[in-house]
């Protein structure tokens, strides 16, 4: 059977005027519309599903506080829902034993439907830049954490680690990367230098770039002028929030070459679940949009990838096609899975439908 979506993202480019031939619920072929092909026609913009590196929970479920393969997996269903089909799950600063047992979960969840591996966002961050991260919990990258690195890897689990460089010692970073392990920046108020540093020694990206980081000044670049200056993709909370539009624009304006962002939700349970939940000892809840603590301070995200997409087209004024590549395809190729940015071989219910104002629908094998 062949269908013909009214516009296509392929992971590459948006296009009119392509037919997709179904062999059961996979995609065997992606050609040009012929009239021949008799294809049945099918609204809105058909994209891969999007691809979310920071997810700390969703569905009501926060992986700090149930760091198990069913937490896991309730995460990854309850992004499903809103147009997310591969994710990585999110563990915060928290105690070694709490570490301990997310490792064991990503090593269970190898293979599983939408979970990609695991991001260890800390415990090796700086104090004075930790958000919400609880100060007790924080300490220099040490042996306990290299080992839990090293077995997750040798079990072939895919691992995004958040640090600041100076809470790691010369030649760590270069042991990470060794190992395979992405090496994320952030959570730091190291200066420019120091971040340039951690690069060099095969740092690999930024996390949430402006948030919790030192910032951009005129005679001090700082990790946000080091990170916009990189050739390195850089991860973004697109929610008007936790950076307004006007400096998400500048943001995308002042990179050297393209397809050096990607959109992050850094979700909270709260994303497909109840307005509240705990964290640590706080009480967190959605407040006019915002994800806040007690004190009506930022703790975390309360949004998804659809609704970054949508916000990037509407309010920041990307392309299309660019704000698509943010959520696809530059993700996809930082964790090594360029296949999730495809179309031809997939899956139906891996492909998503959007309404023109990029609102999901719904999954391709639901439209059928």
């Amino acid at each position: 059977m062949w269908i013909a979506p009214a516009r296509v993202f392929d992971g590459e480019r948006l296009q009119d005027g392509l037919a997709l031939r179904l062999d059961g619920s996979r995609v065997a072929d992606v050609a040009p519309l012929d009239p021949r092909m008799e294809a049945r026609p099918v609204p809105g913009l058909l994209t891969p599903g999007y691809v979310d590196l920071q997810v700390n929970g969703g569905g009501g479920v926060l992986l700090n506080a149930d760091p198990t393969l069913e937490g896991m997996e309730a995460i990854a269903a309850a992004h499903r829902r809103l147009g997310t089909v591969a994710l990585l799950p999110t563990l915060i600063t928290d105690a070694p034993e709490v570490l301990d047992r997310a490792a064991e979960a990503a090593i269970a969840a190898r293979g599983r439907p939408g979970i990609l591996g695991l991001h260890i966002e800390g415990p090796h961050i700086s104090v004075a830049r930790r958000g919400t991260h609880a100060a007790r919990f924080i300490r220099p990258l040490d042996d306990r954490s290299l080992d839990v690195l090293r077995r997750l890897r040798a079990e072939g689990v895919t691992v995004l680690i958040t640090l600041a460089p100076e809470a790691t010692s010369p030649g760590q970073v270069a042991a990470l990367a060794a190992m395979g392990v992405i090496v994320s920046i952030g959570h730091s108020d190291a200066s420019a230098d120091q971040a340039r540093a951690a690069l060099a020694e095969g740092a690999g990206t930024f996390t949430h770039l402006f948030n919790a980081m030192s910032p951009l000044t005129h005679r001090a670049p700082g990790v946000v002028g080091a990170a916009l200056g990189s050739y390195v993709p850089v991860g973004l909370i697109c929610d008007g929030i936790h950076v307004v539009d006007e400096v998400l624009a500048l943001a995308l304006r002042a990179r050297p070459a393209p397809d050096l962002f990607y959109a992050v939700s850094d979700a909270m349970p709260t994303v497909g679940g109840p307005d509240r939940f705990r964290l640590y000892d706080m009480d967190l809840r959605v407040e006019d949009g915002k994800l806040v603590n007690p004190e009506g301070n930022l703790a975390g995200a309360h949004v998804t990838m659809a609704e970054s997409v949508a916000r990037l087209v509407a309010r920041v004024g990307v392309a299309a096609e660019t704000a698509l590549r943010m959520a696809v395809t530059v993700p996809a190729r930082l964790v090594g899975r360029p296949d999730l940015a495809a179309i031809e071989g997939r899956d139906a219910a891996d492909l998503f439908l959007l309404d023109e104002t990029f609102a999901v629908t719904g999954p391709l094998d639901r439209a059928l």
